[in-house]
């Protein structure tokens, strides 16, 4: 019998990309309901009645949350192609590591860096590149992070691609020049069909991230 999938998401979510691209590398097909954030549907707060936020993955009417954890539970259970993660325990450790680096820097400097002013802002522009700095360095001649496979990392990093305008806008950056590297591996990435498919145009979402800020009284 097939599996039942559903995707509780936002579109312009990395955190629901993430999901999007995994299951689009494993080749599994699955149901998208978008959700409104300001209104959150029954089903999304009866799936994730704790932390009640997208995205999550219903399989067979169970509920996987949390994008990282969905993803591992992606690649353990369709195994049969794709590989994520390194069979390696300790190259598995260090991808979760920097996974987890990704996770608690990227998107909180990245809204701050939007959602603030003066000082705040201009702090949070110099955090956010020494953080894609510490990516390069991590990254070095590597053609993606786990080596020449597009992998757990690629997949936690690539869909803060769509938010380079948004940085380049709010921060007064050149992501070209601030972080080549980064650059031309993300470019890479959107080779790929999982990829490309998956992320929105960033000026779509430059356009969602103002308006967003305009409803919390930041612009």
């Amino acid at each position: 019998m097939a599996s039942q999938l559903t995707l509780l998401e936002v579109w312009a979510s990395p955190f629901s990309q993430r999901v999007k691209i995994a299951l689009a590398e494993k080749g599994i097909d699955f149901e998208m309901k978008e959700e409104n954030l300001l209104n959150k549907s029954p089903l999304l707060l009866n799936m994730n009645p704790v932390n009640k936020q997208i995205p999550v993955l219903i399989h067979n009417g169970k509920p996987i949350c949390e994008s990282l954890i969905i993803v591992q539970y992606i690649d353990e259970l369709w195994n049969h192609k794709s590989p994520l993660l390194p069979s390696d325990p300790y190259k598995r450790a260090q991808a979760r590591f920097w996974a987890d680096y990704i996770d608690k820097k990227i998107y909180s400097i990245g809204r701050s860096l939007v959602f603030t002013k003066g000082e705040t802002q201009e702090t949070a522009k110099k955090e956010l590149i020494e953080c894609f700095k510490v990516l390069e360095a991590e990254l070095g001649e590597k053609t993606y992070f786990g080596g020449e496979t597009f992998g757990f990392v690629d997949i936690t990093l690539i869909p803060f691609y769509g938010w380079f305008h948004v940085y380049e806008t709010y921060g007064n950056l050149s992501m070209e020049e601030e972080c080549p590297k980064i650059v031309t591996w993300a470019k890479r990435c959107m080779e790929k069909e999982s990829v490309s498919k998956t992320l929105p145009d960033q000026y779509k979402v430059f356009d969602f991230i103002t308006e967003m800020a305009k409803k919390f009284g930041a612009q």
